[in-house]
């Protein structure tokens, strides 16, 4: 029974509960998050590791009016339970239910929108000073977890607000972890700041001292200061905060509410940037997730019990990718493998364990892995760079300027492409086929199979050039191929032929364009099925070919319609003066795509293969067949 939820309905009951009240508070969010969790999948590690925080936050400020900026958003779980949606909970990430990050629409508590690391100092900045144009009076607060400051972005936002003196708390949430066991100097540094035993007794010792000398002025108050400081760079060299200005509180016990509350009130009443450190463990009052937080950072629906997913997990395109890198790189001591945080996600722990002198994990920074790629191809290494379709928009510049003008030799292979579900908007990845194909010099493929797979990323390690490779989250499609053609550059393959239509496809989609031909064959409609392969260099012969022989043409795409696949085609209609084409391309159209299942998204938007042939057959404003 929730006996103290029950109570809650909005951040102003929790000013109400007591100290113990919210202790239990805090332990039947925690039941109420496994059990959701293991029901819906999500987000559930981090979430469980910031349930005293977030009750903190809303007992101390005065939200809505007070705004929160959430750094990614994936540990708003507790925030919308707070907040007026604990009743919606067991809708999240299911359509038409709640998004698992922070949606303006949905709540007025959800003060920015965000999905991808590092943004929220930024955000939050721009909310202080927008506040303090306007003469307007609440308080700011961006939470940030440790692992997001190796994002570029934050250091930056740091930098600036640094030197404002505007108002403004940005908390750290430092719980040693981004997804996988953050890396680097950040990291390090943090790791000092977490046990600074020797800083804190010698500062309270000073204190005590000071306290029996009479001030005599400011002379005297310059004077402690300089000697608080010089303590500091004893025990801990490079105080990045306090050097950058922030006013640095903490570290602080993340699961004691009480302490939370007194700091954060603390920080309201300083003037400036404050910052302060709340050390939190990832997967806190779940032992299993707590012993395993990376694998239960991003869960699918899973067993209480046991933790183990509902769903016996196989073979997917990221393990099928990461395993054919070992032998390739078994083979070819130049392969290297470089990864922005991501290593489990994206397939390479076999690779880390194999080579670990030819891996390297940068952590969240994808515009500094892509340029550290660019160099290492330079000097004549193949650096091999796997990202999500959705993070490579954060590194689209070092893609054009540093790879690409420069024409070097870097296999990026794009993971999570296409719809990938329930995380929603931030997460599709939608766009990248389309913001790639623009680039010059840069070879883009897409498999339609795990096979195929395999053999476009060996392809890709000989190709001397800038090459792209897209797949999507998850498995392959029961549809099998019995045909594999030889990849040449910029060549498609004809699955099947036809006179009556053609069917033109690229990655996942060449299945569902393979399986609509065998449907509308049972109608005796006979359907030539193209594979292209390749976005760019795109086959425009065998496309030009089968389009003045049908007269008739679909594509279908995991992607945006504009600047795809479906573009490619109409160009070539366009360029070669074709006459009496009948065109329809199927993909997803010039918005930001909802979260949900991606089989209920396809079938919302038009693209499942029973959509696809009542169009062919009937039409929607004109029979494509007459």
């Amino acid at each position: 029974m929730n006996k103290i939820l029950n109570k809650v309905n909005n951040p102003n009951d929790l000013k109400k509960l007591t100290k113990d009240e919210k202790t239990k508070l805090a332990s039947e969010i925690r039941k109420l998050l496994v059990d959701t969790v293991s029901e819906t999948g999500g987000h559930l590690a981090s979430n469980l590791g910031i349930v005293e925080l977030t009750i903190a936050l809303h007992s101390v400020l005065n939200t809505p009016q007070d705004k929160i900026i959430w750094d990614v958003g994936h540990q708003t779980y507790v925030h919308k339970i707070l907040t007026g949606r604990k009743d919606k909970i067991s809708t999240l990430r299911k359509l038409n239910g709640l998004s698992g990050f922070p949606k303006s629409a949905e709540s007025e508590y959800d003060a920015f929108e965000t999905g991808h690391s590092s943004t929220s100092i930024s955000a939050a900045l721009g909310f202080a000073r927008a506040r303090d144009i306007l003469k307007e009076k609440y308080n700011v607060v961006a939470v940030i977890g440790d692992g997001a400051l190796t994002g570029g972005m934050a250091l930056e936002a740091l930098n600036d607000a640094g030197c404002s003196n505007t108002n403004l708390i940005v908390i750290l949430n430092d719980n040693e972890m981004s997804i996988s066991k953050n890396v680097g100097g950040i990291s390090t540094f943090l790791t000092r700041l977490r046990t600074r035993k020797l800083y804190n007794k010698s500062n309270k010792y000073i204190k005590r001292v000071i306290r029996k000398i009479p001030l005599v002025g400011k002379p005297t108050i310059r004077l402690v200061r300089k000697i608080k400081y010089s303590i500091k760079q004893l025990v801990i060299s490079n105080m990045l905060f306090e050097d950058l200005g922030f006013k640095y509180l903490g570290p602080v016990d993340g699961h004691n509410i009480e302490n939370l509350e007194e700091i954060i009130n603390k920080a309201k009443d300083l003037q400036g940037p404050i910052l302060i450190h709340v050390l939190t463990k990832k997967g806190k009052g779940y032992k299993i997730a707590e012993s395993n937080p990376d694998k239960f950072h991003a869960t699918s629906s899973f067993d209480i019990k046991t933790g183990k997913p509902k769903k016996a997990k196989q073979d997917d395109y990221s393990k099928i990718f990461g395993n054919k890198l070992v032998e390739l790189a078994n083979k070819n001591e130049r392969i290297v493998a470089v990864t922005a945080a991501m290593k489990d996600g994206t397939g390479l722990t076999k690779f880390k364990e194999k080579f670990p002198n030819r891996f390297f994990d940068v952590g969240i920074a994808e515009q500094h892995a892509l340029t550290m790629a660019a160099g290492m191809a330079k000097q004549g290494l193949i650096p091999v760079i796997p990202i999500y379709s959705s993070f490579y928009q954060r590194g689209y510049d070092q893609v054009i300027h540093d790879i690409c003008m420069q024409n070097l030799h870097v296999v990026m292979c794009v993971d999570r492409a296409g719809i990938v579900g329930n995380d929603g908007e931030t997460h599709q990845g939608i766009y990248d086929l389309a913001f790639f194909n623009i680039v010059p010099n840069l070879t883009i493929m897409a498999p339609k199979d795990f096979k195929e797979l395999e053999n476009m990323l060996d392809y890709a390690i000989k190709l001397d050039s800038p090459v792209v490779i897209r797949y999507p989250r998850g498995g392959e499609s029961a549809e099998k191929f019995s045909k594999y053609e030889e990849l040449e550059q910029g060549k498609a393959e004809i699955l099947k032929k036809g006179n009556d239509l053609t069917i033109i496809a690229i990655g996942k989609m060449v299945a569902k364009a393979q399986t609509v031909a065998k449907k509308l064959e049972e109608e005796d409609i006979k359907a030539e099925v193209i594979n292209v392969r390749f976005l760019k260099p795109f086959d425009e012969d065998v496309v030009k070919t089968s389009l003045e022989k049908t007269k008739k043409c679909i594509t279908i795409e995991d992607g945006i319609i504009k600047g795809g696949l479906a573009s490619n085609v109409i160009e070539i209609i366009q360029k070669n003066g074709l006459k009496d084409i009948e065109f329809k391309g199927f993909g997803y159209p010039d918005k930001f795509i909802e979260h949900g299942s991606v089989e209920e998204l396809e079938k919302r938007y038009g693209l499942d293969a029973d959509n696809i042939i009542n169009y062919i057959k009937f039409g929607n404003k004109s029979n494509i067949l007459k």
